[in-house]
C-alpha cells in the first residue's frame, strides 16, 4: 500500500513540471521517510514471521508432549483401576481366609502344642546326637593320629629288618652255597642252616664250620638287642634207631636238642640278651620239601633262626586304637 502511494506521488511530481522546488523537496523527504518506514515494517514482519514459525514449532512439540502425557495418564488410570479392583478382590479373599483361619487356628491349638513338644524333644535328641558325633570325631582324629604313629613305627621296623637282613647276608657271605640262606618274609628275617653245615647224623654237636656261622649270626644279634630270636630245629621223617639215637627218644627230641645247642653257642656272646632267645623243636612236622627223596630230606634237616622285631609297642598302639 505504502509503495503504491509513494509511486503515485512520484509520478505526480514528475508529471507536473510546474510544482515548486519546496513542494518537491517535501515530497522527496516524505518518500524517503516512507521508504525507511517500509524497510522497518518489512524487518518487523520478518521477525514476526520467525516468531510465528517458532511458536508453531513449540506448539507442535507441546501438543506432542501433551498427547504423550495424556496417553500415560490414561494408562496409569487404567492400571490404577485394575489394581484397585484386584485390591478389593484380595481384601475380600483375605477377609474370608481370616475368618476361616481363625476358626482353624482355634481348633488346632492343641495340635500345635503337641507338635512344639515333639519339636523340642527332637532338638534335645539332635543336640545329644551332635555331642556324640563330636566325641566320635575327636576319637576318630585321635585314632587317626595313633594309626599314623603306628604306620610310621611299623615302617621304621620294616626298614630296620631290611637293614638286619642285609647285614646278616654280608656277615654270612662266606657260607653261601653251603646250605645257609637268609630270607625276609612277613616282616621277619629267616636264617636257615642245613644240617650238613651244622651236625653229623643223629648228633646235636655243632661242627667247627657250623659254629663259625652261628657265632657270626650272634655278632649281628648283639648289635640288635630289640630283636626276638626263635631257634627252630627240624628233621626229616626217618625214625631214630637205637645205635643212632645215643639217648635220643625221637625226632622231636633230636630237633629240640639241636635248637638248644644253637642257643648255647649264641649265649656265649655276652652282648646278647638271653631273654630274647627261644629254642623250639619242630621234629619232622614242618618240612620244606617232600621226604620221599634224599634231596627233600636234606632240605628238611635244618635249623631256622627266626628274627622278629619286638611287637610290644605295636600291640600297645593297637590297643589304643
Amino acid at each position: 500500500m505504502i509503495k503504491r502511494i509513494s509511486l503515485g506521488l512520484l509520478v505526480l511530481a514528475l508529471s507536473t513540471s510546474c510544482v515548486s522546488k519546496k513542494i518537491y523537496n517535501d515530497l522527496e523527504t516524505k518518500f524517503a521517510d516512507l521508504k525507511k518506514e517500509n524497510r522497518s515494517l518489512a524487518d518487523n514482519n520478518e521477525e514476526l514471521t520467525k516468531s510465528k514459525n517458532q511458536l508453531e514449532a513449540d506448539k507442535s512439540k507441546l501438543q506432542s508432549d501433551y498427547d504423550k502425557i495424556k496417553a500415560e495418564r490414561d494408562k496409569l488410570l487404567a492400571d490404577f483401576t485394575a489394581a484397585d479392583k484386584n485390591l478389593k478382590t484380595l481384601q475380600a479373599s483375605y477377609n474370608a481366609l481370616e475368618k476361616d483361619s481363625n476358626a482353624a487356628l482355634s481348633s488346632n491349638i492343641d495340635k500345635n502344642r503337641e507338635l512344639l513338644a515333639k519339636l523340642e524333644a527332637k532338638e534335645k535328641s539332635l543336640a545329644a546326637e551332635q555331642e556324640r558325633l563330636n566325641k566320635l570325631k575327636a576319637d576318630l582324629e585321635a585314632s587317626s593320629k595313633r594309626l599314623n604313629e603306628l604306620e610310621s613305627y611299623i615302617a621304621a621296623k620294616e626298614a630296620s629288618m631290611n637293614k638286619l637282613k642285609e647285614t646278616l647276608s654280608k656277615s654270612l657271605k662266606a657260607f653261601e652255597g653251603k646250605g645257609l640262606t637268609v630270607e625276609q618274609r612277613n616282616g621277619k628275617v629267616y636264617v636257615s642252616m642245613e644240617n650238613k653245615l651244622l651236625f653229623g647224623t643223629g648228633s646235636w654237636a655243632v661242627g667247627a664250620e657250623g659254629k663259625t656261622a652261628v657265632v657270626a649270626v650272634g655278632k649281628v644279634l648283639a648289635d640288635n638287642p630289640e630283636i626276638s630270636v626263635l631257634i627252630e630245629g627240624h628233621t626229616d621223617n626217618d625214625k631214630i634207631l637205637g645205635a643212632i639215637g645215643g639217648g635220643i627218644e625221637n625226632n622231636w627230641d633230636l630237633s629240640t636238642k639241636r635248637a638248644t645247642a644253637i642257643v648255647n653257642i649264641l649265649s656265649e656272646n655276652k652282648a646278647i640278651n638271653k631273654e630274647n632267645l627261644t629254642a623250639a623243636g619242630r621234629g619232622e612236622f614242618a618240612p620244606l620239601m617232600s621226604n620221599d627223596t634224599a634231596e627233600g630230606k636234606a632240605k628238611n634237616r635244618r635249623i631256622e633262626i627266626i628274627l622278629t622285631p619286638k611287637l610290644d609297642e605295636i600291640s600297645k598302639m593297637l590297643n589304643e586304637l
